[in-house]
């Protein structure tokens, strides 16, 4: 029986991540831990813990005691938070990666998976259909930091046999929790404005694009990489997944179909220049091939779903 703790369960990822994996292994077998508590369903649905990623001890701790066999660990500080705090935030993203590792090392939790971000591309990538080998120097603190730790990851692999696995997450998109401080935060803030006030002021410029994942399919690509037979990894840092690439023009001009009356604007702030060094599209050929990822949400569908329940929320 595999018993699963999910660090970071109170974050956007980590939330929804929970309640998927509690529908496959069980409410009792899948353990949310944060320092910060949990939305309802966590809390109501199974086991939930205050615990910091950073205390070593406690963490080793937990993770013997309740015969941990999986850990997912989504702490992070996200890259547009990360550039107001960068030392800060490279201790706290890297500290929570290696205490993992550690314990991953010293306990029977040998699968561990951690997400990366296409912020471990830099502007000298090439910026359409990104391979999956290619240039990658990360100019932001958060990029560096998922660099790093793909590096450190493969090498644990490499060194202890502890089986690392990783995605590079685009930007997501969710109705379900607010977003965490990240680039692409726009694409979630859109839906809220536009219902609440009709229009939505962008902080990046109209033809940015950028690749973007609905969160159901994050999450069921995540634990199809997780339940992948291990011989099938070809990659053992972390793989390219794409999901689909819009502008927020594009994504304005979708909403408008269905509101419009619907207005945007743009006033870039800091974070255009980090949008700018990422890449625009994905190849994600590999990871297909390796493990099936795929998605079900294209920009039509995306913004339908969002819609329909980002209203039910604010109502409810």
């Amino acid at each position: 029986m595999e018993k699963i703790l999910v660090i970071g369960s109170s974050g956007q990822i980590g939330s929804e991540l929970v309640l998927a994996l509690r529908k496959i292994y069980g409410n009792d077998n899948v353990f949310a831990t944060d320092i910060k508590q949990p939305v309802k369903e966590v809390r109501d649905s199974g086991p939930f813990q205050m615990l910091d990623v950073l205390d070593y001890n406690n963490l080793l701790h937990f993770v013997v005691r309740f015969k941990i066999t999986q850990i997912y660990n989504l702490a992070a500080v996200l890259s547009g938070n990360a550039e107001k705090i960068p030392l800060q935030a490279w201790d706290i993203n890297m500290k929570a990666l290696m205490n993992t590792l550690e314990v991953s090392r010293q306990s029977d939790a040998k699968k561990l998976f951690w997400p990366s971000s296409i912020a471990v591309f830099g502007p000298t990538t090439p910026r359409h259909n990104t391979p999956q080998l290619t240039v990658m120097e990360p100019n932001t603190v958060y990029g560096i930091s998922k660099l790093a730790g793909e590096r450190w990851g493969e090498y644990y692999v490499k060194r202890y046999g502890i089986d690392f696995r990783s995605v590079r997450y685009p930007g997501l998109i969710s109705y379900k929790t607010e977003p965490g401080g990240g680039t692409t935060d726009y694409a979630v803030e859109i839906f809220f404005e536009a219902i609440k006030n009709g229009k939505y002021e962008s902080f990046l410029n109209e033809d940015t694009a950028l690749p973007m994942m609905f969160m159901d399919d994050a999450i069921q690509n995540t634990i199809k990489l997780m339940e992948a037979d291990e011989s099938k990894l070809s990659l053992r840092s972390a793989y390219n997944i794409a999901g689909i690439s819009f502008t927020p023009k594009e994504l304005a001009d979708e909403i408008k179909k269905q509101m419009p009356g619907f207005t945007i604007s743009y006033k870039p702030d800091f974070r255009q220049a980090i949008a700018d060094s990422w890449p625009a599209s994905i190849d994600d050929s590999i990871a297909r091939n390796d493990w099936g990822h795929d998605e079900k949400y294209d920009l039509g569908k995306l913004v339908d779903t969002m819609l329909e329940k980002v209203a039910e929320k604010l109502k409810g």
